[in-house]
């Protein structure tokens, strides 16, 4: 299986990571996740991403959580000089956009 991107559309984080991946012909699988509804505050929802946002990028075992994550993830699909792999992504992003220190899971 490929990467799943899961996000609604309303969303704005979540529009251009979906923009993103479209102009750059990364193959995802999408995964609409409501949040009018609030599918994202689901028991299932929290089993991709415990923090219940989106978007949320899911590649095999390796779940990346907030949208500059998500972009930075799939530029590296788009070009494969990126460094990539869990360990890459958490040396090279680890704070989240709020300025906290990453938290493991």
């Amino acid at each position: 299986m490929g990467l799943e991107l899961y996000l609604d559309l309303l969303s704005q984080p979540c529009r251009a990571v979906y923009i993103f991946a479209k102009k750059n012909d990364i193959p995802f699988e999408l995964r609409i996740v409501d949040l009018i509804k609030g599918q994202h505050l689901s028991d299932a929802f929290a089993q991709v991403n415990p923090l219940k946002k989106v978007p949320a990028l899911k590649d095999e075992d390796f779940t990346l959580t907030e949208s500059p994550w998500v972009l930075a993830a799939k530029s590296s699909k788009a070009d494969p000089s990126w460094p990539h792999g869990g360990s890459a992504w958490r040396q090279q992003w680890g704070r989240t956009s709020s300025g906290r220190p990453m938290r493991s899971f």
